[in-house]
């Protein structure tokens, strides 16, 4: 990312193969920085050499071997970093068990449940008292006639009116169940964003109370229709699998959930909720993936470890997906000189990710791709990222962009939507410096053959991003999302919690939003105001890569723009703000969601 997050705020971030084998062509050679012109190196000893091998997608025994970067779920591991040498301070990550909980919906009376924890879902409304105390609501009144007043009592006495944000949780005899819980929803609550925090806010209830079964209830749920009350459920069941899930995988000690299942009452029952909750587990569990690259330091995700967790999801979901992965010399023919130009400082060579998903039966409607920027480590290059509030520690997170790429594509291979067909992008590479490294000054050529005069080299994301649109364009796609981490302007326009759309595509805005609004994800169109590329142009080339502190997201944007076929609809995401939780001081998978509703809304079921 261009500039830093809190130094330099307002200067842009850095900013289908048909084949049934995925192939990964290495290459330690390192690539020339013009297509114009390149440049060889004369002797590299050991690491000049270069090699190729072919991954079968079908296969699982080159990992028999490798130590897992993550979890297991069960006896099946579904994300395991291989480490091809020693890591830099020889780190090592644990194995994390994904929380597994057998989620049930039920029609029985909440008063009557067994189990350890019942959780109720109270808005302000729902917490009014009459003159004597008591309360309106009929499932509360029904409670605290069970437990002889001492709910109402007890809230009372510790204040609980159901704002959003507070919860109350006894041991209280008269219950069938151990303990009571109260969760506060605020004045109203019927967003997706409103019910996942609900679900977040239950599983820390859970944990605090090493709760093994649950229950979950809104006191309130007469006035919701059958098609609300199924995505309610959905936004509670992925809210509680989040909240229950800790990266521990690099501490020495973790901490393991009890929680085992849970069961819904008062939200419908049937194979409907089921199916819904089935499909908020495995969006879940594509988050906590997503989640955990972007956790990962930048010592143990290279960008040869990220394309081999894309090789991993071909080769888990091979009856839909394949894989390509290009090396430098490859990526070198493909006139990729924006892209390698970044990545010819790092020691890591880049790797090129491509996964094409297409359903197994029935025709394919609608072409998608989505692209992902892949700095697994951004120094800024020789526009070093220094100073206070300069984030270089956190610069791990420049491949954001890319994480909800491929948790999209791991959903996507356990969802297996009809009639679409999707290519997921990513550049992956390190912007490093070195005497190879690209220098303020130079000239690059990317694949459509525009020139960019690099102005700052810590706006290298955006070089990435136009040979990876250009590339995605070439696959004959109708439309393209990008997601980046690629401006601070944009995090000082929308905050840490909201992402900046850019789209010239009235009909592809409507799709995404209508996506983000199921996922609970917070988007905002922002403008592509054309006049302002007059601070793009260059004396020397094309464009340059960088525009000035003024408006950096929009010229970021209109930068991108240039490598997008017209006959292509377009849309980019800045999501600079909301990629990072700065309190928790974690990845929040943002992206993810988002992306896999927007593929079933271009699919046929």
């Amino acid at each position: 990312m261009a500039g830093s997050l809190l130094h330099s705020f307002a200067t842009s971030f850095s900013s289908c193969s048909s084949s049934s084998s995925s192939r990964l062509l290495l290459s330690h050679s390192p690539p020339s920085l013009f297509l114009t012109s390149f440049r060889r190196s004369a002797a590299v000893a050991a690491p000049g050499v270069r090699f190729s091998r072919v991954l079968s997608s079908s296969s699982s025994s080159s990992s028999s071997s490798r130590s897992p970067l993550c979890y297991r779920r069960g006896q099946r591991r579904l994300m395991a970093h291989s480490i091809a040498r020693a890591t830099l301070g020889l780190t090592q990550p644990n194995a994390v068990d994904v929380p597994k909980i057998a989620f049930a919906a039920k029609e029985i009376n909440a008063v009557e449940w067994k189990g350890d924890l019942l959780a109720v879902g109270v808005t302000e409304k729902d917490m009014a008292k009459d003159e004597s105390s008591k309360f309106g609501n009929s499932l509360l009144k029904k409670l605290d006639s069970q437990l002889g007043g001492l709910l109402s009592e007890a809230s009372s006495e510790e204040d609980f009116t159901g704002k959003a944000g507070q919860s109350m949780v006894l041991r209280l005899p008269g219950l069938s169940s151990k303990r009571i819980g109260l969760i506060g929803l605020g004045q109203s609550s019927s967003t997706t964003f409103a019910f996942r925090g609900f679900g977040e806010a239950f599983a820390a209830a859970a944990k605090s109370t090493q709760a093994n079964s649950a229950a979950v209830t809104l006191a309130t749920t007469d006035s919701i229709s059958n098609d609300s009350k199924l995505s309610t459920a959905s936004a509670i069941a992925s809210g509680t699998v989040l909240g229950l899930y800790e990266d521990t995988r690099y501490k020495s000690e973790g901490k393991k959930p009890v929680l085992k299942s849970v069961d819904f009452i008062g939200l419908g029952s049937g194979a409907e909720i089921e199916k819904k909750l089935k499909y908020a587990e495995d969006v879940s569990t594509a988050v906590i993936f997503g989640k955990e690259l972007v956790n990962s330091p930048a010592n143990v995700l290279t960008p040869a470890v990220l394309a081999e967790e894309a090789s991993k999801i071909a080769s888990t979901y091979s009856d839909v997906f394949t894989a390509t992965i290009l090396d430098a010399k490859k990526c070198e023919e493909l006139k990729m000189g924006s892209y390698l130009g970044v990545a010819a400082a790092s020691a890591n060579p880049p790797h090129f990710i491509h996964l094409c998903y297409k359903p197994s039966s029935g025709p394919v409607k609608t072409k998608l791709a989505l692209v992902g920027k892949g700095l697994t480590f951004d120094s800024g290059g020789y526009n070093i990222k220094t100073g206070a509030g300069c984030s270089i520690e956190l610069m791990k997170f420049d491949m954001g962009g890319s994480a909800a790429v491929l948790g999209a594509a791991k959903a996507i291979g356990q969802v297996k939507p009809p009639g679409v067909e999707v290519h997921f992008i990513v550049a992956a590479c390190e912007n490093m410096i070195s005497g190879t490294g690209m220098r303020p000054g130079d000239v690059v050529t990317a694949s459509n053959g525009k020139t960019i005069e690099v102005n700052n080299t810590d706006a290298e994301g955006r070089l990435t991003l136009a040979d990876a649109l250009v590339y995605a364009c070439n696959q004959g796609v109708e439309k393209i999302i990008d997601l980046a981490t690629l401006t601070g302007a944009c995090v000082v326009a929308l905050g840490p919690s909201i992402a900046g759309v850019f789209t010239p595509s009235d009909d592809l805005a409507k799709e995404v939003f209508t996506a983000a609004e199921a996922s609970g994800e917070k988007l905002w169109r922002m403008p592509l105001e054309e006049s302002y590329w007059d601070n793009m142009k260059s004396g020397v080339a094309d464009m340059v890569n960088t525009g000035g502190r003024q408006g950096g997201a929009i010229t970021a944007a209109l930068f991108l723009k240039q490598f997008v076929d017209e006959k292509v609809q377009w849309m980019h995401i800045d999501m600079a703000g909301p990629v990072w939780n700065d309190k928790k001081r974690a990845a929040t998978g943002f992206g993810i969601g988002t992306l896999v509703e927007w593929v079933l809304l271009n699919s046929s079921s």
